[in-house]
């Protein structure tokens, strides 16, 4: 398959299919197939995470959450609340 050479270079990029087809006024879908015969992954937010340079460490399931602090933090935390708590009184 002969591949578009502004296409390619969009894609290596990192461009979504869609963002590349309006620049260039083609089809999705043609961006797709030259994205296929290049074998790169898909450049949504899913195949962003796959492609990172250096992993997050996220599992595609998870959910942000609140983020558990290190007993330190908790200790200095609780120092700072009973300080400005003894201020207040």
């Amino acid at each position: 398959m002969k591949i578009r050479a502004d296409i390619a270079e969009l894609i290596r990029q990192g461009h979504t299919n869609a963002s590349i087809a309006h620049r260039l006024g083609c089809d999705p879908a043609t961006v797709g197939r030259a994205r296929h015969a290049l074998r790169l992954p898909p450049a949504d937010r899913l195949g962003r995470l796959y492609a990172e340079a250096l992993p997050t460490g996220r599992v595609l399931g998870d959910k942000p959450t609140r983020v558990q602090t290190s007993p330190a933090q908790a200790a200095a935390n609780r120092r700072a609340l009973l300080a400005a708590l003894a201020e207040a009184a």
